[in-house]
């Protein structure tokens, strides 16, 4: 059994009711296989076979999921990529990945020009936001200037989805894909800098999406329900909502390519929604929305929050707003979901959810790394089933997170919880040094590694600085050479910008004499980010 087979199974079952509902034009069940399976006979004749893997490089629209699907279907490997990525973020990843090819949109194709002499990419497949929309909408969205679009240069090796998918019948060759296969190369963000890549099998994301599947299966029926899925399909809680609330149960998905509150509202007032997935920034932002009081909303069921902490004060807000309360979903890339909040009961007050059936825990003291008792705070460690061993040639960083223990191997989640008698399990810290921003995980070495390129800087250290709208801000702190004259934040604000995707530039820059360092000279981050935890608080 391979990712592709339950979809099938719903294609089967209902042929002409909606999967994908993408700016107002439906394409059915029967009609999303059809545009799969063109796109996965023309990938075979490019070239693209078993084990090769095949970036996407896409924002939300029905092409991401052909793209997806079509390549597994052959026995490729995705690797799906952040469409605000620049250069850099995608050379790296194109050699790190050992990518075949790549499908991206027309507006990233001058970024994706700019890597082909530096990777092994050699097959470029474009597509535009409207591509599959009938010929009416596309031609008034340029009529308006309603459609982004970039400069394609057209060659040997460039294609274009839409005339791929015309020009191909829908008979992909019969390769069997077997579930110990690799399904995708997930990219999260690296504590040395660098992405790192997550490898993950058929059977190891199938049995993620089918315990969410089980945990909720009292509630989310089968063709009862439709999801608003704004949460961008590159990252792993947007693949697991929309296959295990809607394509795998039969449910219409309404996709919608950006961040646009109105476009949101107007979607679930129009489809009567009952579903939505967001951030904490999402919810914060619909609250504080001053038209949200002109758009029926009150179709909404559940909604679920991921990416990070929910506060408790727009948790509250929420509920008392629209008498409805927020359930929790809480994972890694690594490990997939961890835990949900039970649907049968309102979520206590801090709790990130119940762990799903196939996962194992263990809450430990991190430095004794022996277990701790109930109600106490350690690190969480997870292992389940089928999961990989390690990052993809990263065995530095594969031995920074998982270790063995009872003749399993566990990885190391960073984060300091508690667990109740209940099996509920609450958020305390986060003990890495990551920087959660938007719904982004921020590596500091990154940004780090980043400034420190900069002529003028000699040393410095990024922090988390905590924000009531977007979880985190970036901080820096920079010292500068002794000989640097006239270097200003804006100036290294502005480096940041040409090499870092837009999440990941600091928010403030605060110049230092020096840092503050261990005695055997290692940088005390933690020491910078309670002092500015301290500054906040008062």
């Amino acid at each position: 059994m391979n990712l592709f087979t339950p979809l099938e199974l719903m294609c089967q079952k209902y042929p002409d009711k909606p999967a994908v509902i993408y700016l107002g034009t439906q394409f059915s069940y029967s009609k999303l296989k059809e545009l799969i399976e063109r796109f996965a006979t023309a990938l075979y004749d490019l070239g693209i076979g078993g084990g090769d893997r095949v970036m996407i490089y896409l924002p939300n629209c029905p092409q991401w999921f052909i793209s997806y699907f079509g390549a597994q279907k052959i026995g490729a490997i995705c690797v799906p990529i952040t469409p605000i990525y620049v250069v850099d973020d995608v050379e790296y990843i194109a050699n790190d990945a050992e990518a075949k090819a790549i499908v991206c949109a027309d507006t990233n194709f001058g970024y994706v020009k700019q890597v082909l002499p530096k990777t092994a990419l050699r097959k470029v497949i474009v597509t535009n936001l409207v591509d599959l929309l009938p010929w009416y909408k596309r031609a008034f969205g340029k009529i308006l200037d309603r459609v982004p679009e970039g400069h394609v240069s057209r060659d040997k090796d460039t294609y274009f989805f839409r005339e791929l998918i015309g020009r191909y019948p829908p008979q992909p060759p019969s390769i069997e894909v077997t579930g110990d296969q690799l399904a995708y190369l997930l990219y999260t963000g690296g504590t040395t800098g660098f992405p790192k890549g997550v490898p993950g099998t058929h059977r190891f994301f199938l049995n993620s999406i089918l315990d969410m599947m089980e945990m909720h299966q009292d509630y989310i029926r089968e063709g009862e329900h439709k999801l608003a899925q704004m949460v961008p399909l590159f990252h792993i809680m947007g693949q697991l909502i929309a296959l295990a609330t809607s394509l795998y149960k039969g449910n219409p998905l309404v996709l919608l390519p950006r961040v646009n509150l109105d476009g949101l509202f107007e979607a679930i007032q129009r489809y009567i929604l009952t579903l939505m997935i967001g951030v904490p920034t999402l919810y914060r932002m619909i609250l504080e929305h001053d038209r949200v009081d002109l758009y029926d909303l009150s179709s909404l069921k559940y909604c679920f929050c991921g990416g990070d902490v929910l506060p408790f004060e727009v948790y509250k807000r929420w509920q008392q707003k629209f008498k409805i309360p927020i359930y929790q979903i809480y994972g890694s890339t690594e490990v997939s979901t961890v835990s949900l909040s039970p649907l049968d009961r309102e979520p206590p007050s801090g709790s990130i959810g119940k762990l799903l059936p196939s996962q194992r825990t263990m809450i430990i003291d991190p430095d004794t790394l022996e277990p701790v008792p109930l109600n106490e705070v350690g690190e969480l460690l997870v292992t389940t089933d089928y999961m990989m061993d390690g990052y993809w040639k990263k065995p530095e960083e594969t031995a920074q997170s998982f270790i063995k223990a009872d003749d399993r191997v566990w990885y190391r989640m960073g984060d300091l919880v508690r667990m109740d008698e209940e099996g509920q399990i609450y958020f305390e810290d986060r003990k890495v040094d990551m920087i959660k921003t938007k719904g982004y995980r921020v590596a500091a070495a990154e940004v780090e590694r980043v400034l420190q390129d900069h002529p003028a800087v000699i040393a410095t250290c990024a922090v988390g600085v905590p924000h009531p709208v977007v979880g985190e801000r970036i901080k820096a702190f920079v010292v500068l050479k002794e000989d640097a004259r006239g270097v200003t934040a804006h100036d290294l604000i502005r480096w940041c910008r040409e090499r870092l995707a837009a999440y990941k530039v600091p928010d403030y820059i605060e110049f230092r004499d020096m840092l503050p360092k261990s005695k055997v000279g290692k940088l005390l981050r933690r020491e910078m980010r309670d002092e500015e935890r301290r500054r906040v608080a008062k």
